[in-house]
């Protein structure tokens, strides 16, 4: 396992600067917030852990890992917002509770720690099925439940193509260890299906440029079909130069967003495209290694605020991976 690079963009140096900058905010708990001061959620935080050991911080993605199983409900699930001294927001967000099949996953492709993948494996099984109690009979997955337990009333496309991609990163967990999880399987092939030939199924969000490439990012669309859907929403949300809006209808050019759709591309079979991509997201990289939200055209103003976010770092360093291709990590959201 090497730190990636990216020839002509980024360095080894350049990359392991930016996961130092997220280990710089890593709290002693072992929690990564979004910037110093404000909240984690376990999406993100998990993002940001694949950063930290993609990079060599391999103890501190583990901390991180660890401030999690801690912290994990008694029915598998994990709150969606905490603060260093508490949670800010009680809800049970499913997609965030999936993600940390792919980010132990990771940490296993990463180090080959067999004992780790072990010591973990309580903690993916009951978050898997947390999760799962959550599809529908048609395939779809509800998005959230309250603190109460009662389920909200829709689900989302982004939500539940990441709960796909957790999914298959928790089979090959399971099948790894030697667990038979065949209602995993079958709870996976329901969701592509419904990604893929319903779309009735999902809360309307076209709006948002993640509903766009992340079929295709985590799986849920392959072959002909990713790079049909990709070329689709071209137009609507990349800004040639710039990179990709988070909203079609705001000039709000996003890191993460655009990283994010560096991994789509690739997953699609279109490296060229991917590379450009990835070049335009280096606008928002600050001088230390951290990378700015997002950036305001024509104004150039960083939004929010001057925001620089430890998960847009971490989008950053995850797609350096994918284009550097030489890791056993960086096929994990390409490699279909």
């Amino acid at each position: 396992m090497k730190i990636p690079s990216v020839d002509g963009v980024l360095s080894s140096d350049d990359l392991r600067l930016s996961a130092e900058t997220i280990a710089e905010w890593q709290l002693p708990s072992g929690m990564i917030p979004w910037f110093p001061g404000g909240h984690a959620d376990p999406w993100n935080h998990i993002e940001a852990a694949m950063a930290l050991a993609t990079c060599g911080f391999i103890d501190q993605a583990e901390h991180a890992y660890q401030w999690l199983r801690d912290l994990q409900r008694p029915d598998g699930s994990w709150h969606n917002y905490y603060l260093a001294n508490g949670i800010e927001d009680a809800k049970l967000d499913v997609n965030c509770i999936a993600y940390i099949a792919a980010g132990i996953w990771h940490q296993y492709l990463v180090t080959d720690d067999q004992g780790f993948l072990e010591s973990y494996w309580p903690v993916v099984d009951s978050a898997m099925e947390f999760v799962l109690d959550m599809q529908t009979k048609r395939g779809e997955v509800i998005w959230a439940r309250h603190s109460d337990g009662r389920p909200w009333s829709y689900a989302l496309l982004t939500g539940s193509s990441s709960i796909c991609h957790s999914l298959q990163c928790a089979i090959d967990i399971a099948g790894t260890l030697g667990h038979d999880r065949a209602h995993w399987t079958e709870g996976r092939a329901r969701l592509v299906n419904v990604i893929a030939n319903h779309p009735e199924a999902f809360e309307p969000k076209e709006r948002w440029a993640m509903d766009w490439y992340y079929p295709v990012m985590t799986g849920a669309i392959v072959g002909d079909d990713a790079r049909k859907h990709m070329a689709n929403g071209w137009e609507t949300f990349a800004m040639p130069g710039k990179g990709i809006r988070c909203v079609s209808d705001r000039p709000w050019v996003t890191a993460a967003e655009t990283c994010e759709c560096v991994i789509a591309h690739l997953a699609a079979g279109e490296r060229s495209t991917a590379l450009t991509l990835f070049t335009w997201a280096q606008a928002l990289r600050d001088r230390d290694g951290r990378y700015f939200t997002g950036l305001v055209f024509p104004e150039l103003v960083y939004f929010p605020d001057n925001e620089r976010s430890t998960y847009t770092s971490a989008a950053v360093i995850l797609a350096a991976d994918a284009l550097d291709g030489s890791n056993p990590t960086s096929g994990l959201f390409t490699d279909h």
